[in-house]
């Protein structure tokens, strides 16, 4: 009897060092800072994290750099198509948290402990622009598709309950962005997609129509393991009272959806339909004069100007590919405002001299965003809104901040105490907002155009690489023995009957 309780003993032991052992498994802070690094898994997307060609972009990306850096150690993203398999390696400890724009709703938080909001979304049911619009569930006629493991999948099951004949079909294989393309090309008739990363995909997908929302808004946060330690979700929620209390999240809200709250549909059809047709008479131009600027961003600053027309003109005088002034025209060195080379060459110039004027502390993309106002009201005004910003507790070397202060200078009580006084404030935003849209979907475009060539050339090489192959000497030399190794059959005479 007492060997068998030593062994009962023993086994309960065994067991409770294991399961010690399997919870040290999983995400802490203290395993994190000793190791050097933390793991975060993320989905690739235009809103959590994708490449560009000055390395990795991304809202959830940055933001859990920043986190990274807090803690004063490496970042080491771990991306995946698919929700499902992050949720595997989140609770296997393969990652430390998954930031990936995930919402909170109830069955998540059934399995999952969830850092504090940092952004409130909805889901919108989308068509293609032409077809009838679905207003309610019962107006869906069609094939409703959505990927496998979202949050869209636990709200339809919810609608379900109250409209009996809903249907729908759950994918692993695409995702959002792709399914939005299967919307317009009529493979399906609906999905579901968040309003943040709808709004991004508009510039690109202007016929995507809105139908309604499926849900209430939703708020986003990141998300640990339930047999997480304690102590990283103390510093979660410590690291998002400092980027709230900060203006870190107001800053990256703003550089990823501050310029495409409104959309326009002719407008982002009309440029579209530009890029193809009249983009490519100057595009050379652009990348000539741009040098270490982004061509594109050239592009997009002149189509704003002008819609790419040389001879563009405006009332106050301003004229050519690039909107020039005489003054303006005169210090870059521009003898004729109409000559297209001419006028990108001195708007080019003179865009480069508006980022030199901007102190060194202001940090890239900010520095852009205040030399594209600069073009477009004057330094001086910028100057004017930066100082009103500064005296009323705002950062001024923050866009976000001083954007909204801008319309201020057409406000007497404001620009009287102003070195340049008067200013139609509300031009500039409109103006920086306007580019970065334009630039964004240039560079999309661009990007979808060279990996299409590059697939082109790769089909074109094996197609090379098979016909090569097909008329090989050594293929012909062994048909050739083939066909001498074959014994002709002599005929024999035939008979008439």
């Amino acid at each position: 009897m007492t060997k068998f309780v030593s062994l009962l003993l023993l086994v309960f032991a065994t067991l409770l060092l294991s399961g010690c052992d399997k919870k040290n498994d999983y995400s802490s802070l203290s395993r994190i800072l000793a190791r050097g690094y933390i793991n975060v898994g993320t989905i690739f997307g235009p809103t959590n994290y994708y490449t560009t060609a000055n390395g990795f972009a991304g809202f959830e990306y940055e933001l859990a750099k920043k986190y990274a850096d807090s803690l004063n150690v490496e970042l080491r993203i771990i991306p995946s198509y698919s929700l499902n398999e992050l949720f595997i390696k989140l609770n296997t400890g393969e990652v430390d948290l998954l930031a990936a724009s995930l919402s909170k709703t109830e069955k998540r938080l059934q399995r999952f402990r969830f850092a504090p909001s940092y952004e409130t979304i909805s889901q919108k049911l989308v068509f293609k622009q032409g077809n009838i619009r679905p207003r309610k569930v019962a107006d869906l006629a069609g094939k409703l598709m959505v990927t496998t493991g979202s949050s869209y999948v636990e709200n339809l099951e919810k609608l379900k309950q109250t409209h009996s004949e809903l249907t729908w079909q759950e994918t692993i294989e695409f995702d959002s962005e792709e399914l939005l393309a299967k919307v317009l090309s009529g493979e399906i008739d609906y999905t579901v997609i968040d309003s943040n990363n709808l709004a991004i995909n508009r510039s690109y997908y202007p016929e995507i129509s809105i139908g309604f929302s499926i849900k209430k808004p939703e708020p986003l946060a990141w998300m640990v393991s339930k047999n997480s330690h304690d102590d990283i979700l103390a510093s979660l929620i410590e690291f998002f009272g400092i980027v709230h209390h900060d203006g870190t999240l107001l800053a990256l809200d703003d550089k990823y959806y501050g310029h495409i709250e409104q959309f326009n549909y002719v407008e982002t059809r009309t440029f579209i339909k530009a890029v193809t047709t009249t983009l490519p008479k100057y595009q050379h131009f652009f990348e000539k004069y741009a040098q270490e600027l982004d061509w594109r961003l050239l592009a997009a600053i002149s189509y704003q100007e002008s819609h790419w027309n040389p001879t563009a003109r405006s009332y106050t005088g301003v004229r050519g590919m690039m909107m020039l002034t005489l003054a303006t025209a005169k210090q870059m060195g521009i003898k004729s405002r109409l000559d297209t080379e001419q006028s990108i060459r001195g708007g080019a110039k003179y865009f480069k001299r508006m980022i030199a004027m901007m102190p060194d502390r202001i940090p890239s993309p900010d520095r852009i965003w205040f030399a594209l106002a600069s073009y477009n009201i004057g330094f001086g005004h910028l100057n004017d809104a930066r100082i009103i910003t500064q005296r009323q507790g705002g950062d001024p070397d923050r866009w976000v901040e001083v954007k909204t202060r801008l319309p201020l200078l057409q406000q007497k009580k404001y620009y009287k105490n102003t070195k340049y006084g008067y200013a139609r404030g509300e031009e500039p935003v409109h103006y920086v907002d306007n580019i970065r849209r334009y630039y964004d979907t240039l560079s999309w475009l661009d990007n979808k155009a060279k990996e299409q060539a590059k697939e082109e050339a790769i089909a074109l090489e094996r197609q090379q690489a098979l016909e090569l192959q097909e008329y090989s000497p050594e293929k012909l030399l062994s048909e050739s023995q083939s066909q001498d190794s074959i014994t002709p059959v002599k005929a024999e005479p035939t008979t008439a009957k």
